[in-house]
């Protein structure tokens, strides 16, 4: 990682966090449920999607702290995906970002409804962003009900049930991700867009970005469920060839992954190369998320 994406990360992430924080503690509901929010929100990870709102942002030179405040609701999203991934009647997982996951603090039931307060939550903070002008608030609530819902991350989420104990073709294994993991990237790094006023070309030129680093994320992510330690994840590793999952290493292998890995990295870059300016921080964060460890 460079010094600049480094340094970026580490002012940034303090503030996003503490976004999540306030928005969370303000809302009038029994402590328990604002509790078993807060365990998860704050139990750490890359605050990847977040970020990605800021240095679509940086690129444009554009600060505004609503920057902040969607991104943490992009947070929410994620991590209320992440409490119901866990549960029981999906994946059935103990441990998430080195900690115990929700259900095994708070129980199933709260765990769920914790999942269901973030999830709504966030699309009632949207809406009152009256420092936002209300077109770009109302593109916004779209967007993220697409991103999040039955057309993109719940959607493949389906996909991705449907596929367990089958063998999928590579094109089939990219359609269950492009929805699962790289609608609410997509849509991190499109709000960043909307909110710096990019133009339409702009912001095409970035979606195609987007695509290429939604499926960078996931393909080091089956690479990492492999070669990886639950220590080093903060989550069960191998969990994948334990379900009989279809992944990338195991339909191209590590080598063939890696590769489909490259190849998607170099499409994204050559995305970024189409734009006026040259972005350097949003290059760097197409490296980190090909090189991280975890």
């Amino acid at each position: 990682m460079t010094l600049q994406l480094q340094s970026f990360m580490k002012s940034n992430i303090p503030l996003v966090e503490k976004h999540m924080d306030d928005l969370v503690k303000i809302i009038t509901a029994p402590e328990i449920l604002k509790e078993s929010m807060l365990y998860s929100l704050n139990a750490g990870g890359k605050r990847v999607r977040p970020l990605f709102v800021l240095a679509v942002m940086d690129h444009f030179n554009v600060k505004d702290d609503a920057a902040y405040t969607v991104g943490a609701v992009i947070e929410m999203i994620h991590t209320y995906s992440l409490i119901h991934d866990d549960l029981p009647s999906m994946d059935n997982d103990d441990y998430r970002r080195g900690k115990l996951t929700n259900h095994k603090v708070f129980g199933e039931a709260f765990a769920t409804l914790a999942g269901d307060a973030l999830n709504t939550l966030a699309f009632g903070i949207l809406a009152r962003m009256q420092h936002v002008d209300a077109e770009k608030r109302l593109e916004l609530i779209n967007l993220l009900s697409i991103a999040a819902g039955a057309e993109g991350m719940v959607g493949g989420q389906i996909l991705d049930i449907q596929g367990e104990e089958k063998q999928l073709t590579l094109e089939e294994l990219e359609k269950v991700h492009i929805n699962k993991t790289g609608a609410i990237l997509r849509f991190s790094i499109e709000a960043g867009a909307i909110l710096a006023n990019a133009t339409a070309d702009e912001r095409s030129i970035l979606a195609e970005y987007a695509h290429h680093i939604g499926l960078c994320f996931q393909i080091q992510d089956d690479i990492l469920d492999v070669v990886g330690t639950t220590e080093q994840l903060g989550k069960t590793a191998g969990k994948d060839v334990a379900s009989d999952k279809s992944t990338y290493p195991a339909l191209l292998t590590i080598d063939g992954a890696n590769k489909k890995l490259q190849q998607h990295f170099r499409f994204a870059i050559e995305a970024l190369d189409k734009l006026p300016s040259d972005s350097i921080l949003l290059k760097e964060f197409a490296e980190y998320i090909v090189h991280r460890n975890k």
